[in-house]
Protein backbone atom coordinates (compact mmCIF):
# COMPACT_ATOMS: atom_id res chain seq x y z
CA UNK A 1 0.00 0.00 0.00
CA UNK A 2 1.49 3.40 -1.16
CA UNK A 3 1.32 6.70 1.24
CA UNK A 4 -1.42 8.24 -0.28
CA UNK A 5 -3.23 4.52 -0.40
CA UNK A 6 -2.88 4.71 3.32
CA UNK A 7 -4.20 7.83 4.00
CA UNK A 8 -7.11 6.94 1.90
CA UNK A 9 -8.00 4.12 3.71
CA UNK A 10 -7.63 5.88 7.24
CA UNK A 11 -10.58 8.54 6.10
CA UNK A 12 -14.18 8.22 4.85
CA UNK A 13 -14.68 6.50 1.61
CA UNK A 14 -14.35 9.27 -1.35
CA UNK A 15 -13.03 11.68 0.88
CA UNK A 16 -9.36 11.76 -1.31
CA UNK A 17 -9.76 12.75 -4.80
CA UNK A 18 -6.76 11.89 -7.38
CA UNK A 19 -9.00 12.40 -10.36
CA UNK A 20 -6.78 14.74 -12.79
CA UNK A 21 -9.64 16.88 -13.68
CA UNK A 22 -11.21 17.03 -10.01
CA UNK A 23 -7.25 18.28 -8.88
CA UNK A 24 -7.49 20.52 -11.20
CA UNK A 25 -10.65 22.69 -10.04
CA UNK A 26 -8.51 22.54 -6.67
CA UNK A 27 -5.19 24.05 -8.05
CA UNK A 28 -5.54 27.43 -7.45
CA UNK A 29 -8.03 30.66 -6.07
CA UNK A 30 -9.65 33.07 -7.44
CA UNK A 31 -6.69 34.98 -8.19
CA UNK A 32 -5.94 32.14 -10.83
CA UNK A 33 -2.32 32.71 -10.18
CA UNK A 34 -0.67 30.80 -13.53
CA UNK A 35 1.85 29.62 -11.46
CA UNK A 36 0.32 27.51 -8.98
CA UNK A 37 1.57 24.24 -8.72
CA UNK A 38 -0.22 20.52 -8.97
CA UNK A 39 -0.91 18.39 -5.73
CA UNK A 40 -0.82 15.18 -4.99
CA UNK A 41 -4.10 14.81 -3.80
CA UNK A 42 -7.15 16.37 -2.66
CA UNK A 43 -9.13 15.60 0.45
CA UNK A 44 -11.95 16.63 1.43
CA UNK A 45 -12.32 16.41 5.37
CA UNK A 46 -16.17 16.43 7.05
CA UNK A 47 -15.02 16.63 10.65
CA UNK A 48 -11.89 17.87 13.07
CA UNK A 49 -10.56 14.30 13.30
CA UNK A 50 -10.73 14.25 9.35
CA UNK A 51 -7.86 17.04 9.60
CA UNK A 52 -6.18 15.57 12.12
CA UNK A 53 -5.53 12.52 10.65
CA UNK A 54 -4.50 14.31 7.38
CA UNK A 55 -1.75 16.07 9.15
CA UNK A 56 -0.57 13.44 11.42
CA UNK A 57 -0.18 11.61 8.08
CA UNK A 58 1.55 14.72 6.32
CA UNK A 59 3.69 15.28 9.09
CA UNK A 60 5.15 11.80 9.00
CA UNK A 61 5.60 11.79 5.36
CA UNK A 62 6.86 15.45 5.04
CA UNK A 63 4.12 15.98 2.59
CA UNK A 64 3.31 20.07 2.47
CA UNK A 65 -1.01 21.12 2.78
CA UNK A 66 -2.88 23.66 1.59
CA UNK A 67 -5.76 24.51 3.31
CA UNK A 68 -8.62 25.81 1.27
CA UNK A 69 -12.34 26.89 2.10
CA UNK A 70 -14.44 27.71 -0.90
CA UNK A 71 -11.54 28.44 -3.27
CA UNK A 72 -12.48 32.41 -3.87
CA UNK A 73 -9.65 34.08 -2.45
CA UNK A 74 -7.81 36.97 -4.37
CA UNK A 75 -3.68 36.45 -3.06
CA UNK A 76 -3.05 33.24 -4.01
CA UNK A 77 -3.30 32.05 -0.65
CA UNK A 78 -4.87 28.66 -1.12
CA UNK A 79 -2.97 28.36 -4.56
CA UNK A 80 -0.95 24.44 -4.51
CA UNK A 81 2.33 23.38 -4.43
CA UNK A 82 3.44 20.41 -5.86
CA UNK A 83 3.50 17.62 -4.59
CA UNK A 84 1.06 18.42 -1.62
CA UNK A 85 -2.04 17.68 -0.05
CA UNK A 86 -5.22 20.42 -0.77
CA UNK A 87 -7.35 19.77 2.50
CA UNK A 88 -10.77 21.09 1.61
CA UNK A 89 -12.90 22.00 4.37
CA UNK A 90 -15.88 22.59 1.80
CA UNK A 91 -17.82 19.77 3.23
CA UNK A 92 -17.80 20.98 7.09
CA UNK A 93 -20.83 22.82 7.15
CA UNK A 94 -22.57 21.84 10.60
CA UNK A 95 -23.82 25.55 12.50
CA UNK A 96 -25.46 25.66 15.82
CA UNK A 97 -26.95 29.08 16.93
CA UNK A 98 -27.41 29.86 20.78
CA UNK A 99 -29.52 32.49 21.37
CA UNK A 100 -28.88 32.91 25.22
CA UNK A 101 -25.02 33.51 24.70
CA UNK A 102 -25.80 35.11 21.34
CA UNK A 103 -23.12 32.70 19.51
CA UNK A 104 -23.05 31.24 16.57
CA UNK A 105 -21.25 27.96 16.20
CA UNK A 106 -20.32 26.69 12.71
CA UNK A 107 -17.90 24.74 10.52
CA UNK A 108 -15.66 26.54 8.15
CA UNK A 109 -17.11 25.11 4.92
CA UNK A 110 -20.54 27.30 5.57
CA UNK A 111 -20.90 30.69 3.31
CA UNK A 112 -20.98 33.74 5.26
CA UNK A 113 -24.49 34.35 3.80
CA UNK A 114 -25.49 30.96 5.32
CA UNK A 115 -24.50 32.23 8.89
CA UNK A 116 -26.21 35.54 8.19
CA UNK A 117 -29.17 34.00 7.40
CA UNK A 118 -28.74 31.22 10.55
CA UNK A 119 -28.70 34.14 12.64
CA UNK A 120 -31.46 35.78 11.33
CA UNK A 121 -33.86 33.09 11.93
CA UNK A 122 -33.39 33.95 15.44
CA UNK A 123 -33.43 37.99 15.22
CA UNK A 124 -29.55 37.89 15.33
CA UNK A 125 -26.85 39.03 12.96
CA UNK A 126 -23.43 38.30 12.09
CA UNK A 127 -22.58 41.59 10.53
CA UNK A 128 -19.38 40.94 8.42
CA UNK A 129 -19.99 41.29 4.89
CA UNK A 130 -17.33 40.84 2.34
CA UNK A 131 -18.14 41.46 -1.18
CA UNK A 132 -17.95 37.86 -1.68
CA UNK A 133 -20.57 37.54 0.82
CA UNK A 134 -22.07 34.56 -1.11
CA UNK A 135 -19.86 32.41 -1.87
CA UNK A 136 -16.95 33.07 0.17
CA UNK A 137 -16.24 30.14 3.29
CA UNK A 138 -16.45 31.57 7.07
CA UNK A 139 -13.56 29.62 7.49
CA UNK A 140 -11.56 31.44 4.91
CA UNK A 141 -12.98 34.80 6.31
CA UNK A 142 -11.52 34.00 9.27
CA UNK A 143 -8.26 32.81 7.71
CA UNK A 144 -8.16 36.22 6.05
CA UNK A 145 -9.55 37.94 8.73
CA UNK A 146 -12.40 39.34 5.98
CA UNK A 147 -14.16 43.31 5.77
CA UNK A 148 -16.46 44.00 3.93
CA UNK A 149 -19.03 46.85 3.10
CA UNK A 150 -20.58 47.65 7.02
CA UNK A 151 -16.78 47.01 8.37
CA UNK A 152 -16.49 50.30 9.06
CA UNK A 153 -19.10 50.89 11.69
CA UNK A 154 -19.11 47.33 13.10
CA UNK A 155 -15.92 45.91 12.45
CA UNK A 156 -14.18 42.96 10.53
CA UNK A 157 -14.11 39.05 10.83
CA UNK A 158 -11.71 39.27 14.18
CA UNK A 159 -13.77 41.04 15.73
CA UNK A 160 -16.66 39.04 15.94
CA UNK A 161 -14.31 35.44 16.28
CA UNK A 162 -14.56 34.46 20.16
CA UNK A 163 -13.14 31.25 20.08
CA UNK A 164 -12.10 28.39 17.17
CA UNK A 165 -10.89 24.61 17.37
CA UNK A 166 -7.84 24.51 15.02
CA UNK A 167 -5.62 21.72 14.21
CA UNK A 168 -2.00 22.30 14.26
CA UNK A 169 0.83 20.85 12.35
CA UNK A 170 1.36 17.50 14.38
CA UNK A 171 -2.10 17.01 14.08
CA UNK A 172 -2.82 18.76 17.80
CA UNK A 173 -6.47 19.63 17.95
CA UNK A 174 -6.97 22.80 20.70
CA UNK A 175 -9.74 24.79 21.53
CA UNK A 176 -8.85 28.61 22.03
CA UNK A 177 -11.39 30.89 23.52
CA UNK A 178 -15.71 29.98 23.72
CA UNK A 179 -18.72 31.81 24.42
CA UNK A 180 -17.39 34.45 26.57
CA UNK A 181 -17.38 37.99 26.11
CA UNK A 182 -14.74 38.99 28.06
CA UNK A 183 -11.99 36.73 28.72
CA UNK A 184 -8.19 37.81 29.33
CA UNK A 185 -6.46 34.00 30.87
CA UNK A 186 -3.28 33.51 28.94
CA UNK A 187 -2.06 34.87 25.97
CA UNK A 188 -4.17 35.82 22.93
CA UNK A 189 -3.90 32.91 20.73
CA UNK A 190 -7.46 33.37 19.35
CA UNK A 191 -6.14 36.49 17.68
CA UNK A 192 -2.61 34.59 16.45
CA UNK A 193 -4.73 32.33 14.23
CA UNK A 194 -7.29 34.87 12.69
CA UNK A 195 -5.76 36.04 9.75
CA UNK A 196 -2.81 33.67 9.91
CA UNK A 197 -3.52 32.46 5.98
CA UNK A 198 -3.13 28.69 7.38
CA UNK A 199 0.18 28.60 8.24
CA UNK A 200 -0.10 28.49 11.67
CA UNK A 201 -3.01 25.69 11.63
CA UNK A 202 -6.20 24.41 10.20
CA UNK A 203 -9.39 25.75 11.91
CA UNK A 204 -12.22 23.38 11.70
CA UNK A 205 -14.58 25.62 14.00
CA UNK A 206 -15.53 28.72 15.17
CA UNK A 207 -17.51 30.47 17.73
CA UNK A 208 -18.94 33.80 16.24
CA UNK A 209 -20.21 36.63 18.17
CA UNK A 210 -23.71 37.55 17.49
CA UNK A 211 -25.61 41.32 17.90
CA UNK A 212 -29.12 42.49 17.37
CA UNK A 213 -30.34 42.74 13.75
CA UNK A 214 -29.09 45.78 12.10
CA UNK A 215 -31.85 49.09 12.31
CA UNK A 216 -33.28 49.90 8.67
CA UNK A 217 -30.46 52.20 6.89
CA UNK A 218 -30.63 55.15 5.01
CA UNK A 219 -28.46 55.81 1.61
CA UNK A 220 -26.78 58.29 0.24
CA UNK A 221 -25.36 58.14 -3.31
CA UNK A 222 -23.52 61.34 -4.15
CA UNK A 223 -21.42 61.37 -7.52
CA UNK A 224 -18.31 63.36 -8.11
CA UNK A 225 -15.92 65.11 -10.96
CA UNK A 226 -13.33 63.70 -9.50
CA UNK A 227 -11.55 60.79 -7.48
CA UNK A 228 -9.90 63.18 -5.13
CA UNK A 229 -13.12 65.08 -4.36
CA UNK A 230 -14.75 62.02 -3.48
CA UNK A 231 -12.05 60.99 -1.24
CA UNK A 232 -11.69 64.41 0.63
CA UNK A 233 -15.73 63.75 1.30
CA UNK A 234 -14.80 60.66 2.76
CA UNK A 235 -12.28 62.42 4.80
CA UNK A 236 -14.76 64.69 5.90
CA UNK A 237 -17.42 62.53 6.47
CA UNK A 238 -15.60 59.99 9.06
CA UNK A 239 -14.02 62.74 10.74
CA UNK A 240 -17.70 63.79 12.21
CA UNK A 241 -19.43 60.51 12.24
CA UNK A 242 -19.38 56.77 11.44
CA UNK A 243 -21.61 55.71 8.93
CA UNK A 244 -22.69 51.90 8.49
CA UNK A 245 -21.51 51.91 4.76
CA UNK A 246 -19.40 53.98 3.17
CA UNK A 247 -18.15 52.52 -0.11
CA UNK A 248 -16.14 53.96 -3.35
CA UNK A 249 -16.38 53.24 -7.23
CA UNK A 250 -14.33 55.64 -9.78
CA UNK A 251 -15.55 55.87 -13.05
CA UNK A 252 -14.27 53.14 -14.94
CA UNK A 253 -15.34 50.50 -12.13
CA UNK A 254 -19.15 52.56 -12.57
CA UNK A 255 -19.03 51.95 -16.43
CA UNK A 256 -18.21 48.00 -15.96
CA UNK A 257 -21.10 47.81 -13.56
CA UNK A 258 -23.26 49.41 -15.96
CA UNK A 259 -22.47 47.16 -18.70
CA UNK A 260 -23.00 44.06 -16.54
CA UNK A 261 -26.51 45.25 -15.03
CA UNK A 262 -27.93 48.31 -16.58
CA UNK A 263 -29.30 49.79 -13.92
CA UNK A 264 -28.92 53.61 -15.23
CA UNK A 265 -25.71 54.00 -13.54
CA UNK A 266 -24.29 57.69 -14.11
CA UNK A 267 -21.83 56.82 -16.78
CA UNK A 268 -20.45 60.69 -16.55
CA UNK A 269 -19.29 60.40 -12.94
CA UNK A 270 -15.80 60.26 -12.04
CA UNK A 271 -16.68 59.01 -8.54
CA UNK A 272 -19.30 57.68 -6.68
CA UNK A 273 -20.03 57.68 -2.57
CA UNK A 274 -22.41 54.65 -1.48
CA UNK A 275 -22.65 55.77 2.45
CA UNK A 276 -26.08 54.34 4.97
CA UNK A 277 -26.53 55.62 7.71
CA UNK A 278 -28.58 52.97 10.24
CA UNK A 279 -27.92 55.17 13.95
CA UNK A 280 -31.48 54.36 15.68
CA UNK A 281 -33.46 57.87 16.01
CA UNK A 282 -30.39 59.98 14.84
CA UNK A 283 -30.30 58.87 10.95
CA UNK A 284 -32.21 61.97 9.73
CA UNK A 285 -29.09 63.89 11.25
CA UNK A 286 -26.49 61.85 9.87
CA UNK A 287 -28.11 61.67 6.26
CA UNK A 288 -28.18 65.85 6.89
CA UNK A 289 -24.24 65.35 7.45
CA UNK A 290 -23.28 63.37 5.26
CA UNK A 291 -25.61 65.49 2.44
CA UNK A 292 -24.07 68.40 3.86
CA UNK A 293 -20.11 67.19 3.84
CA UNK A 294 -20.65 66.10 0.17
CA UNK A 295 -21.89 69.31 -1.41
CA UNK A 296 -18.94 70.88 0.01
CA UNK A 297 -16.63 68.59 -1.56
CA UNK A 298 -18.15 69.66 -4.65
CA UNK A 299 -20.41 66.30 -5.49
CA UNK A 300 -22.14 66.84 -8.52
CA UNK A 301 -25.17 65.37 -7.28
CA UNK A 302 -25.96 63.89 -4.21
CA UNK A 303 -29.26 62.32 -3.03
CA UNK A 304 -31.01 60.06 0.02
CA UNK A 305 -33.47 57.41 0.08
CA UNK A 306 -35.03 55.04 2.60
CA UNK A 307 -36.41 52.99 0.18
CA UNK A 308 -35.04 49.45 1.03
CA UNK A 309 -35.06 48.70 -2.50
CA UNK A 310 -33.14 50.87 -4.26
CA UNK A 311 -30.61 51.10 -1.25
CA UNK A 312 -29.96 47.21 -1.97
CA UNK A 313 -29.67 48.01 -5.81
CA UNK A 314 -27.41 50.09 -5.07
CA UNK A 315 -25.10 47.75 -2.76
CA UNK A 316 -25.79 44.91 -5.17
CA UNK A 317 -24.33 47.37 -7.57
CA UNK A 318 -21.16 47.78 -5.57
CA UNK A 319 -20.69 43.90 -4.37
CA UNK A 320 -21.05 42.95 -8.52
CA UNK A 321 -17.74 45.12 -9.26
CA UNK A 322 -15.36 42.26 -9.58
CA UNK A 323 -17.62 40.01 -11.79
CA UNK A 324 -18.37 43.02 -14.15
CA UNK A 325 -14.88 44.09 -14.15
CA UNK A 326 -13.71 39.81 -15.02
CA UNK A 327 -15.53 40.65 -18.48
CA UNK A 328 -12.69 42.71 -19.53
CA UNK A 329 -9.60 40.71 -19.29
CA UNK A 330 -7.76 39.13 -17.02
CA UNK A 331 -7.17 40.46 -13.47
CA UNK A 332 -4.33 41.61 -11.01
CA UNK A 333 -6.30 42.50 -7.53
CA UNK A 334 -5.26 44.72 -4.77
CA UNK A 335 -6.28 45.55 -1.93
CA UNK A 336 -4.04 48.24 -0.42
CA UNK A 337 -5.43 49.69 2.84
CA UNK A 338 -4.28 53.48 4.04
CA UNK A 339 -5.26 55.71 7.00
CA UNK A 340 -8.47 57.47 6.06
CA UNK A 341 -5.89 60.79 5.79
CA UNK A 342 -4.42 59.61 2.93
CA UNK A 343 -6.70 58.50 0.71
CA UNK A 344 -7.30 61.02 -1.84
CA UNK A 345 -3.39 60.72 -1.96
CA UNK A 346 -3.91 57.10 -2.72
CA UNK A 347 -6.73 57.26 -4.84
CA UNK A 348 -4.95 60.46 -7.11
CA UNK A 349 -1.58 58.02 -7.07
CA UNK A 350 -3.51 55.38 -8.61
CA UNK A 351 -4.63 57.20 -10.86
CA UNK A 352 -1.06 58.13 -12.13
CA UNK A 353 0.11 54.88 -11.79
CA UNK A 354 -2.42 53.30 -14.72
CA UNK A 355 -1.59 56.26 -16.96
CA UNK A 356 2.45 55.82 -16.51
CA UNK A 357 2.19 52.37 -17.04
CA UNK A 358 -0.60 52.52 -19.72
CA UNK A 359 -3.48 49.84 -18.06
CA UNK A 360 -6.63 49.85 -17.09
CA UNK A 361 -7.36 49.92 -13.31
CA UNK A 362 -10.83 49.58 -12.10
CA UNK A 363 -10.92 50.70 -8.50
CA UNK A 364 -13.62 50.33 -5.43
CA UNK A 365 -13.10 50.94 -2.18
CA UNK A 366 -14.42 50.23 1.51
CA UNK A 367 -13.50 53.47 1.85
CA UNK A 368 -14.97 54.77 5.33
CA UNK A 369 -11.88 52.41 6.61
CA UNK A 370 -9.32 53.14 3.81
CA UNK A 371 -9.36 49.75 2.42
CA UNK A 372 -8.93 50.01 -1.36
CA UNK A 373 -9.03 47.59 -4.48
CA UNK A 374 -7.76 48.51 -7.34
CA UNK A 375 -8.20 45.57 -10.24
CA UNK A 376 -5.48 46.16 -13.04
CA UNK A 377 -6.93 44.74 -16.10
CA UNK A 378 -4.76 43.13 -18.86
CA UNK A 379 -4.32 40.69 -21.41
CA UNK A 380 -2.21 38.14 -20.57
CA UNK A 381 -1.22 37.01 -24.33
CA UNK A 382 0.65 40.44 -24.15
CA UNK A 383 3.44 40.08 -23.09
CA UNK A 384 4.09 43.79 -22.76
CA UNK A 385 0.80 44.04 -21.48
CA UNK A 386 1.75 41.53 -18.79
CA UNK A 387 4.86 43.20 -17.78
CA UNK A 388 3.13 46.87 -17.48
CA UNK A 389 0.36 45.18 -15.31
CA UNK A 390 3.09 43.71 -12.79
CA UNK A 391 4.60 47.39 -12.82
CA UNK A 392 1.50 48.70 -11.81
CA UNK A 393 0.91 45.88 -9.20
CA UNK A 394 3.73 46.59 -7.73
CA UNK A 395 3.83 50.40 -7.26
CA UNK A 396 0.49 50.46 -6.11
CA UNK A 397 1.97 48.31 -2.69
CA UNK A 398 4.85 50.76 -2.80
CA UNK A 399 2.20 53.58 -2.44
CA UNK A 400 0.24 51.92 0.08
CA UNK A 401 3.76 51.66 2.19
CA UNK A 402 5.06 55.05 1.48
CA UNK A 403 1.96 56.53 2.88
CA UNK A 404 2.21 54.94 5.75
CA UNK A 405 -0.38 51.80 4.99
CA UNK A 406 -0.78 47.84 4.35
CA UNK A 407 -0.30 46.25 1.22
CA UNK A 408 -3.78 43.95 1.98
CA UNK A 409 -6.64 45.14 4.47
CA UNK A 410 -8.26 42.21 4.34
CA UNK A 411 -7.43 39.03 1.25
CA UNK A 412 -4.20 38.48 2.12
CA UNK A 413 -1.13 37.93 2.03
CA UNK A 414 -1.19 35.01 0.05
CA UNK A 415 1.88 34.05 -2.44
CA UNK A 416 1.30 37.04 -4.58
CA UNK A 417 1.98 39.67 -2.11
CA UNK A 418 4.61 38.06 0.46
CA UNK A 419 7.18 40.16 -1.40
CA UNK A 420 6.58 43.33 -0.07
CA UNK A 421 5.30 42.21 3.40
CA UNK A 422 9.06 42.81 5.04
CA UNK A 423 9.18 46.37 3.67
CA UNK A 424 5.62 47.05 5.39
CA UNK A 425 6.89 45.14 8.68
CA UNK A 426 10.72 45.44 8.49
CA UNK A 427 13.08 42.85 9.66
CA UNK A 428 12.33 42.48 13.30
CA UNK A 429 8.89 41.55 12.62
CA UNK A 430 9.68 39.46 9.78
CA UNK A 431 11.86 37.68 12.45
CA UNK A 432 9.51 37.23 14.84
CA UNK A 433 7.01 35.87 12.75
CA UNK A 434 9.47 33.45 11.47
CA UNK A 435 9.84 32.27 15.13
CA UNK A 436 6.19 31.78 15.97
CA UNK A 437 6.03 29.68 12.30
CA UNK A 438 9.01 27.52 13.18
CA UNK A 439 7.32 26.98 16.78
CA UNK A 440 3.90 25.88 15.73
CA UNK A 441 5.21 24.20 12.15
CA UNK A 442 8.51 22.85 12.76
CA UNK A 443 8.97 21.53 9.81
CA UNK A 444 7.29 23.68 7.35
CA UNK A 445 4.58 21.55 6.33
CA UNK A 446 1.59 23.45 6.08
CA UNK A 447 0.75 26.28 3.36
CA UNK A 448 4.33 26.34 2.29
CA UNK A 449 5.15 29.43 0.35
CA UNK A 450 2.08 31.85 1.42
CA UNK A 451 2.80 35.18 3.11
CA UNK A 452 6.44 33.55 3.99
CA UNK A 453 9.22 32.47 1.66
Amino acid sequence: MTPIESLAAALPAGAVLRDPDVIERYRRDSAADPTAGTPLAVVRATCTEDVQEVLRWASAHAVPVVPRGAGSGLSGGADAVDGAIVLSTERMRKIRIDVATRTAVVQPGLTNTEVKLAAAEHGLWYPPDPASVDISSIGGNAATNAGGLCCVKYGVTGDYVLGMQVVLADGTAVRLGGPRLKDVAGLSLTKLFVGSEGILGVITELTLRLIPAQSPASTVVALFGSVHAAANAVVAITAMLRPAMLEFMDHASINAVEDHMKMGLDRSAQAMLLIQSDAPGAAADEVATILAECEKCGATEVFATDDPAEGAAFTAARRAMFPAVEKLGSLLLEDVGVPIPQLPAMVTGVEDIADECDVLICMVAHAGDGNTHPVIVFDPTDADATDRAHRAFARIMELAIDLGGTITGEHGVGRLKRDWLPAQLGDDVMALTHRIKDALDPHGILNPGAVLR
